[in-house]
């Protein structure tokens, strides 16, 4: 095989649209298909069986959504780079996918052609954004340059909390959901943890759900309760 074909993972919940960009990307020269995932979490078990160069990922998914599934693929495979084509091309979608170390970002409007082209800019360490997003960040970069109110920098968001280790936890929790239970015992709200941890919504409900259910808490304070008996909060 030639050394310049880019081999390719497709990940979209949707079958009609994960079918049409399979027989899209076949159509194009320099690009092997080589699997296609339903959601975040095939597409995690695909990169460490295929090992892709590039994962076309959606963003939103069952089980797993695509900002989780990038973070973890870049964490676990960093030779695996990630190109997000979404519907979505707001601040709250964009800027948590690329901070998970997508280097692309595409909307699906997107042509065949811009699509090989970023495919094939990640691949040679740039950047792949569509000029929609190019002008988005430039936006962005903008607004955070200015002064803020009263002539003052906007100060940036403080650090999530570490990741405790997993082999440390209670109750067969993850280090994510400990993770996001020391949030709760600060006192963050569920929007207030997905802005920290970059993770959608869901995401976080889907941690919230999964760690009330292995702890047997049934609210927040309890929640509380339980993270300060356990050292995993701050206030320990």
């Amino acid at each position: 095989m030639s050394e310049n074909v880019v081999r390719v993972l497709v990940a979209d919940d949707q079958k009609v649209v994960r079918e049409g960009i399979v027989m899209l990307l076949g159509l194009l020269p320099g690009i092997e298909v080589v699997g296609a995932a339903v959601d975040g979490e095939e597409a995690v078990r695909l990169v460490a069986e295929q090992a892709p160069d590039v994962v076309l990922m959606d963003l939103r998914m069952p089980r797993c959504d695509g900002v989780e599934a990038t973070r973890r693929i870049r964490s676990g495979h960093p030779g695996t780079e990630v190109v997000i084509l979404t519907t979505y091309a707001d601040d709250d979608s964009l800027f948590p996918a690329l901070a998970a170390g997508a280097r692309g970002y595409l909307t699906k409007d997107a042509g065949g052609e811009e699509i090989a082209r970023a495919i094939t800019d990640v691949r040679s360490g740039a950047a792949g954004l569509s000029p929609q997003i190019q002008a988005r960040l430039l936006e962005y970069i903008a607004r955070a340059g200015a002064p803020g109110a009263g002539g003052e920098r906007p100060r940036p968001e403080p650090p999530a909390r570490p990741v405790p280790v997993a082999a440390q936890l209670p109750d067969g929790l993850t280090a994510r959901e400990a993770q996001v239970l020391g949030l709760i015992a600060d006192g963050l709200s569920n929007t207030e943890i997905a802005a920290r941890l970059f993770v959608s919504m869901a995401t976080v409900k889907t941690h919230i759900n999964n760690l009330f259910a292995k702890t047997g808490v049934r609210d927040r304070a309890q929640a509380v309760g339980y993270a300060y008996r356990n050292g995993l909060s701050r206030g320990e």
